[in-house]
């Protein structure tokens, strides 16, 4: 099925604005449109590819496009994709620093920011759902799923462990031999590809390397170029299973956050669309410009941040896509292997449950404790902070969501509109 490339770049740029609701939801609206509405790809194709992007490092879903785009328009296809499901995201993410610096505090601000919470909680569990009903095919993937979940929040186990246990349960449990009538599918052959690979490669080993002997080690810029780097090669199964590591080390080693700001940028970053990660892009702007001190160029310095932090964040996804997308159907044709990763996605859904768990308490419940007696690690709220008009919001983006059916845009703007009534000065 050829496919005209103006036509992909444009359902390209449709899916950019309106991939919200975290990892979850944008794999979901990427199969209604690509699946179900064009019929670019088939369904076998596309979980297989999404099988894949979950054993990689970095955002998920950003790889499934950039994988899908390249299957379609080789590597031009792989980059516009890529690119655009980026780039509304970071545009957003990037203006919203900049009003976090200049009107954070202000109550009705506080309201608006407040309301989006609630809103984007709804549409999480939506996704959660829709994605849980095509992924959960039986017993041992649901089983898989609550393993996952009671991992990461009852004993916060490492998120690397659990996907490889996960992977290790689907490749021994998974018949060793492929039917006897279904044919070993040929590599995948998109020209430049290998090319492609290599000039990621070599620009974020440049970008890294360079700024280290420009700058020095301790610049700001440099630490960014680094610790981003650093994350782009750990960050397994989506943004959530290394948000307490990068707050951790942006507030305690290297002091460019103050506690609990790392919250705040997450939910600016749930309000965006694109990548979850880009929350990242907050991190990296405050820290620039913090580093600044308040100087004539202080906000241009987090503007430098912020993009910095995207370019080490992301180039290393397009390697990864470039570098083994062409063996992708291969290698997901044994068996085993297709088994492991079946199982990884099965527990990968109770890692976006306990993180929608996680982020409930967070939202509904002022003070949480954690109980770290007997080997447990286990978030729970204090009862008596429950905010009530908080509660309130998150039930109104429930009933919008679930009973009402009423799309992302509109559950937002109503529950933002809530948010700013109450806040706003009796």
């Amino acid at each position: 099925m050829m496919i005209p490339f103006r036509d992909a770049v444009a359902v390209w740029w449709r899916i950019g604005w309106l991939s919200f609701g975290g990892p979850a939801g944008q794999i979901a609206l990427m199969h209604r449109i690509l699946v179900e509405e064009k019929g670019w790809i088939d369904e076998r194709r596309f979980l297989q590819a999404l099988n894949y992007c979950m054993l990689l490092p970095g955002p998920e879903a950003q790889q499934l496009a950039t994988y899908v785009g390249w299957l379609m328009h080789g590597v031009r296809g792989g980059v516009v994709a890529g690119v655009l499901f980026i780039l509304p995201g970071a545009a957003i993410m990037l203006a919203l620093s900049f009003a976090y610096v200049l009107l954070g505090g202000l109550p009705l601000v506080d309201g608006l920011l407040l309301g989006v919470k609630a809103a984007v909680l709804a549409i999480v569990v939506q996704a959660l759902v829709r994605l849980g009903r095509r992924a959960l095919k039986d017993w041992r993937d649901v089983l898989l799923a609550l393993a996952g979940f009671v991992a990461l929040y009852v004993f916060a186990a490492p998120f690397p462990w659990l996907v490889l246990a996960a992977g290790a349960i689907g490749f021994v449990s998974t018949r060793g031999t492929a039917p006897a009538h279904t044919p070993v599918p040929e590599t995948v052959r998109r020209p430049g590809t290998f090319t492609a690979a290599l000039v990621c490669l070599l620009l974020w080993l440049g970008t890294v390397g360079g700024l280290r002997v420009a700058l020095g080690g301790d610049h700001v810029l440099s630490q960014i170029a680094v610790f981003f780097s650093t994350v782009a090669m750990v960050t397994f199964g989506g943004a959530y299973a290394v948000l307490s590591y990068i707050a951790q080390q942006a507030v305690e080693t290297y002091a460019w956050l103050a506690p609990g700001e790392m919250l705040n940028g997450l939910g600016l970053a749930e309000t965006t669309p694109g990548p979850l990660i880009l929350v990242t892009q907050f991190v990296g702007f405050l820290a620039a410009q913090r580093a600044a001190h308040g100087g004539e160029y202080a906000l241009l310095a987090g503007v430098a941040g912020a993009l910095l932090t995207t370019w080490v964040l992301f180039l290393p996804s397009f390697l990864w896509i470039f570098a083994g997308a062409p063996h992708v159907e291969r290698l997901l044709h044994r068996p085993r292997l297709a088994g492991a990763l079946t199982a990884i996605t099965a527990a990968v859904l109770g890692v976006i449950a306990n993180l929608a768990l996680w982020f409930a308490v967070n939202l509904v419940f002022a003070h949480s404790v954690r109980i770290d007696d007997f080997g447990l690690a286990l978030l729970v709220p204090e009862l008596s902070s429950l905010r009530p008009q908080v509660l309130g919001l998150a039930v109104l983006a429930l009933v919008l969501t679930f009973a009402l059916r009423l799309g992302v845009l509109p559950v937002l703007g109503l529950c933002a509109a809530a948010g700013v009534a109450l806040a706003w000065p009796s």
